[in-house]
């Protein structure tokens, strides 16, 4: 009995030592993950999932906000000009980080200057999808298509996005053409692509595949370096003979710059960690989300890397928002 209570009483000495570690590094009251798009959006249903996981762990509420417009730099800048206390966080993609600083003349924010990278999250292939209306089986019959019929178009979630430009260096590497058709979401871009308003679409797999499931539309390829573990029977595009399109769609965790090192690396190391868990992996499959929850380096690095592709598509496609 005596050993059993000296047990107890160490495991409470833990518990009461860990939560005095906690509070010493993590601010009080309820903590606001913004996200730059709307309720229902994969930016959306990514920092609700994982904010329900940081709640349970860190003991304290984690409430999701949506402010989107501007493709993601509404929100992205609430969180660059938040007070840098770990009561603000994010979620932000690939436009709002890195291209929409090649897109718009006037940001409101700096990445560099006034966001902390944290981890990304997940990364979701971009499925290039077919109507009915094309009698193509794979990308190699698209590709011939393209050259051969310069009346063919594509939807996209908007102008600038990633499904644009990604879907814009398609076409060049195919010595072909076709006319970019923006929608406003991929909902919209779907039912253009269903309806047959436009011919092919490059749009997130969550979007596309419930259609694909059904009949309605044909998956060619995903535009990713390697099959995504999600979509394990699709071909990447380089496979299809068009290599270097990487058009997957991926959400990382941000805070304010200038945030305390012990909030930033409390929140990573949470990241991670849920990110591992195999209910939460299982519900991210459900929307076809591969974790990922890398490494700030490895985060800037992807950034970098995004930046330098998509700077050589938007110039030589002369995109521009503003």
């Amino acid at each position: 009995m005596k050993s059993i209570a000296l047990r107890l009483f160490f495991l409470a000495t833990l518990t009461i030592s860990g939560t005095g570690a906690l509070a010493n590094n993590w601010p009080a009251g309820p903590v606001s993950i913004i996200v730059p798009f709307d309720a229902g959006s994969t930016p959306d249903f990514t920092a609700r999932l994982i904010g329900e996981r940081l709640a349970a762990r860190l003991h304290q509420p984690f409430v999701v906000e949506n402010k989107s417009g501007a493709a993601g730099n509404i929100g992205t800048n609430v969180v660059a000009k938040a007070h840098a206390d770990g009561q603000t966080i994010g979620v932000s993609i690939a436009g709002a980080l890195g291209v929409n600083a090649l897109l718009f003349r006037n940001m409101p924010y700096d990445v560099a200057r006034d966001i902390e990278l944290i981890t990304v999250a997940v990364s979701q292939p971009s499925v290039l999808v077919v109507g009915s209306k094309l009698a193509t089986a794979d990308t190699k019959q698209l590709a011939a298509l393209m050259k051969a019929n310069s009346k063919l178009s594509f939807a996209s979630i908007g102008a600038g996005s990633i499904s644009h430009l990604a879907m814009a260096a398609l076409v060049a590497q195919t010595g072909g053409d076709a006319v970019h058709v923006p929608y406003r979401g991929s909902g919209a871009a779907v039912t253009a692509v269903l309806s047959g308003d436009v011919d092919m679409a490059l749009l997130p797999a969550a979007a596309v595949m419930p259609h694909v499931k059904a009949g309605k539309l044909r998956a060619l390829a995903v535009a990713s370096p390697a099959r995504s573990p999600s979509l394990p029977d699709i071909p990447t595009l380089a496979e299809s003979g068009l290599p270097n399109i990487k058009g997957d769609a991926w959400i990382g965790f941000i805070a304010p710059a200038k945030t305390p090192a012990s909030i930033v690396n409390t929140l990573h190391e949470n990241l991670v960690q849920i990110l591992a868990e195999p209910a939460v992996q299982s519900r991210l499959r459900t929307q076809y989300m591969d974790p990922v929850g890398n490494s700030q380096a490895d985060f800037s690095k992807l950034l970098q890397d995004d930046l330098a592709r998509w700077k050589q598509v938007v110039e030589q496609n002369n995109i521009k928002l503003d």
